[in-house]
């Protein structure tokens, strides 16, 4: 059975649109993500410009991971939104934000 060009063509196109919409899809949870970190840093009292800082970039490569791995987004989101009470012990950086208030403070 021979494949014609016209078919082959079509496969190459159909699979590079499935390689973009994974892309695309990615850099949407990404981008979600990075939105959250940023809140919380916010919303615990610390200055968002600790994520451009030189000195932080290892520790927050590290947030910026498990954030983006998360599976409290839900959670994360309803908090952040003030729809949900208590402290924020279901994220998995609340130890590393606590340590960072401690050394960095609080924003002026």
């Amino acid at each position: 059975m021979n494949i014609s060009l016209f078919q082959i063509l079509a496969a190459l196109l159909m699979l590079a649109a499935a390689f973009a919409l994974v892309v695309a899809y990615r850099k949407y949870l990404a981008a979600g993500s990075e939105r959250r970190m940023r809140s919380m840093l916010e919303a615990v009292g610390l200055d968002s410009k600790v994520v451009s800082s030189p000195d932080t970039d290892a520790i927050v490569r590290e947030i910026r991971q498990r954030c983006q791995s998360c599976s409290a987004e839900d959670v994360c989101e309803h908090w952040l939104a003030g729809r949900k009470g208590g402290d924020n012990s279901f994220c998995p950086n609340a130890g590393v934000f606590d340590e960072l208030r401690k050394t960095r403070g609080a924003p002026t």
